[in-house]
C-alpha cells in the first residue's frame, strides 16, 4: 500500500479511536471505556487524585518512548498529542512455534493468532478473540460465509488470549491511562514499576509493569486466577516495520507461566502502521456464547 495512502489512514483512525494527550502532561481520572477493553479518552478537565500525575507521567514517557505518540497542529493554535497506535500485526518464529502471525486491534479489542507448532496437536492452528468471544478457525474467516472453512467456539479461552493483548507494552499504555487514580507508580531495585487494574472481561487481574532508564517495558507481571497469571519478558526494541514509523516494538518476548517459560518468540518483522484487521463474530460463535 503507497505511503501517503497509509497516512492518511493513520490519521482517520487517530480522528474517531485514539487517546488524546494534553500537551500539558495534565491527565484527568476519568476513562470513557470501551466494554472489556479498558481503554478509551481521558478528559483533562477531571480532577487530579494526588496519587494519579506520577502514574500516568510514567505511562505517557512509556507512549513517547514507544513512538505511539503524534502532535498534530489545529487550527485555534492547540497542538493535542494522539496515540495512533491502535491496529497491528507482527511475525515472529521461536519456540514452541516455527511461525508465529499476530494480528491486533485495540479499538475494538480483538486479536488473530496463526502459528504453526510441528510438536503440537493440531500443528497448524488459528486462535482468535474478539471481545468476551473466543474461537479457532479452521482457515482465515473460517465460519462466515457458507461452505468456507468452520469457526469451532473456544470460549474458556476469551480472557487468557484477551489478556495477551493487553500485556504488550501498547496494551500496557492504554490500559494504564484508563485505570486512572487506580494506577500507582513505585520504584523497585532502582527501575520503575507501574500497577493497575485491569477492568470489564478481565476484571479482577492486576498489571504490574517494570520500565528500564528507556521507559521502555522489560517485563509486564499479572495476577489473577492461574491461567490469567503470568510473566512476559520484553527487550531488543527496534522499528521493525518495512516502512518506518517510529514505533519501537520488542524483538524477543518471553511469556512463562508458573515460573516455566511456554512461550520464547524473536520477532522478524511488526507492521505498526495501523494494518487493517478485523475480526468478526461467526453466527455460531454468538449462539455458544449466549447458550
Amino acid at each position: 500500500m503507497p505511503t501517503k495512502i497509509r497516512m492518511l489512514k493513520m490519521l482517520m483512525v487517530a480522528a474517531v479511536a485514539a487517546l488524546v494527550f494534553q500537551t500539558t502532561g495534565a491527565w484527568g481520572n476519568k476513562a470513557e471505556k470501551t466494554a472489556g477493553t479498558g481503554a478509551g479518552m481521558i478528559s483533562a478537565a477531571d480532577p487530579e487524585p494526588a496519587d494519579a500525575p506520577n502514574a500516568r507521567a510514567a505511562l505517557t514517557a512509556m507512549a513517547d518512548a514507544l513512538g505511539m505518540i503524534r502532535t498534530q497542529q489545529l487550527g485555534d493554535g492547540r497542538k493535542p498529542r494522539l496515540d495512533l497506535t491502535n491496529s497491528m500485526e507482527f511475525w515472529a518464529s521461536g519456540t514452541p512455534f516455527t511461525d508465529y502471525h499476530v494480528g491486533l486491534s485495540y479499538n475494538p479489542p480483538g486479536m488473530r493468532v496463526e502459528l504453526t507448532n510441528p510438536n503440537g496437536n493440531p500443528q497448524h492452528a488459528i486462535e482468535v478473540v474478539a471481545g468476551k468471544y473466543a474461537w479457532n478457525e479452521s482457515e482465515l474467516g473460517a465460519g462466515l460465509e457458507a461452505g468456507k472453512g468452520t469457526a469451532t467456539p473456544a470460549m474458556m479461552m476469551d480472557k487468557v488470549r484477551l489478556l495477551r493483548l493487553w500485556v504488550l507494552p501498547y496494551g500496557v499504555v492504554k490500559a494504564g491511562l484508563a485505570a486512572g487514580d487506580k494506577a500507582q507508580v513505585s520504584m523497585e531495585n532502582d527501575a520503575t514499576v507501574i500497577t493497575f487494574p485491569l477492568a470489564g472481561e478481565l476484571a479482577g487481574v492486576t498489571v504490574k509493569a517494570t520500565l528500564d532508564a528507556k521507559n521502555l517495558v522489560t517485563k509486564v507481571e499479572t495476577q489473577g486466577p492461574a491461567n490469567l497469571t503470568t510473566e512476559t519478558d520484553y527487550s531488543d526494541y527496534a522499528d521493525r516495520g518495512e516502512i518506518a514509523t517510529d514505533v519501537q516494538f520488542p524483538g524477543h518476548i518471553v511469556r512463562k507461566q508458573g515460573g516455566k517459560t511456554v512461550v520464547d518468540l524473536t520477532v522478524k518483522m511488526a507492521d505498526c502502521n495501523n494494518p487493517y484487521v478485523v475480526f468478526p463474530v461467526p453466527d455460531n460463535v454468538q449462539a455458544a456464547s449466549a447458550e
